[in-house]
């Protein structure tokens, strides 16, 4: 089984928390019946549209890099200090952002969405900072600990309009007061 990111009412009453109706997200149903969008990003709206909620597991990896922390789709954090594995509302417009952000970028790098562009692409955001060589140092040591044994980097397809998909899954909950759970 796989991590699911479900939107739930914020905060919980009670002991359990209401998921959110996917009539909330009925309108990304319209562009997974667009004939000229790829089937990935498709078949990603769609799901949100009929389930409110992400089938998070393929996103883990690129999310935890773009933003510099560890399990963040898990929602780690939230589990270690409240017990329930909760991407408050804040959390979400975080998220969305910082994919909204990407998704900008890597607009001169093409709808192809791979390690190599995602590494062009954070590359570039870091190299003008105030201290570029430390953050690019610590870029290169996240991306040499997603290669696999042999060196091979790990084998991401996704294009820019699936994760602008994505991150529009985050931005309707952080604007609608809704949390995400962290099924897995």
């Amino acid at each position: 089984m796989g991590l699911d990111n479900v939107a739930v009412r914020w905060p919980r009453t009670g002991r359990f928390y209401d998921p959110v109706a996917p009539a909330e997200f009925v309108d990304f149903g319209e562009l997974a019946d667009v004939p000229e969008v790829a089937a990935p990003t498709a078949a990603l709206a769609g799901y949100i549209a009929k389930n409110g909620s992400v089938r998070a597991t393929a996103y883990t990896e690129l999310v935890d890099l773009l933003l510099g922390l560890d399990g963040v789709l898990y929602a780690t954090e939230a589990a270690a200090e409240d017990e329930d594995p909760v991407i408050d509302p804040d959390g979400c417009a975080w998220i969305a952002g910082g994919l909204e952000r990407f998704v900008d970028g890597h607009r001169e790098h093409g709808e192809s969405v791979t390690f190599d562009t995602v590494s062009a692409v954070l590359r570039s955001a870091l190299a003008d900072g105030r201290l570029a060589e430390q953050q690019l140092r610590w870029l290169d040591s996240r991306l040499d600990a997603l290669r696999d044994e042999s060196g091979a980097p790990p084998q991401w397809s996704f294009s820019r309009s699936e994760l602008g998909v994505l991150a529009g899954f985050y931005r309707r909950c952080a604007e609608r007061g809704f949390a995400v759970y962290a099924d897995s």
